[in-house]
């Protein structure tokens, strides 16, 4: 696969417009990565929750949680597919029960041959599954449910 300028830069944006620390993209016998330090996306997202809003020209790092009286639900970023699992022959990520730290992945939205994985923003218990694997997800629709400890 032979990448130019302008697609590494596609890539990059993709990367700085969302809260995913890597994008990997499959042709043929050709795979691209590209990655950021999840270090900085948390200490980003830290100091973004703390600092006055000041308005920039830089895009805000969207959440994929929101929280209400049942829970946190993690919610997709984009629109895509959701996959349970890294392959249809593997396990689950998670599953209903499971003790989830920060930063495990949850699941995978596919979006735009790109598979984004979904990691948790919040340490706790899941107690609900809420989409069913190989479905179509739009931005927004909720995919878990999440017990915060």
């Amino acid at each position: 696969m032979k990448l130019d300028l302008e697609q590494l830069r596609e890539l990059i944006r993709l990367l700085d417009e969302s809260n995913l620390t890597e994008i990997e993209v499959e042709q043929d016998d050709d795979r691209i990565r590209v990655r950021r330090d999840p270090a900085l996306v948390v200490g980003a997202l830290a100091a973004q929750s703390v600092a006055p809003q000041v308005a920039s020209e830089a895009p805000a790092v969207e959440s994929t949680h929101t929280v209400d009286a049942n829970g946190v639900y993690v919610t997709s970023p984009f629109v895509g597919t959701f996959y349970r699992s890294p392959s249809p022959d593997a396990d689950a990520f998670v599953e209903v029960g499971d003790a989830v730290v920060t930063g495990q992945v949850l699941c995978i939205v596919e979006a735009m041959k790109l598979m984004n994985e979904i990691e948790a923003e919040t340490a706790g218990t899941v107690v609900e599954v809420l989409v069913d694997n190989g479905k179509p997800v739009e931005y927004g629709d909720r995919l878990f449910r999440i017990e915060t400890t």
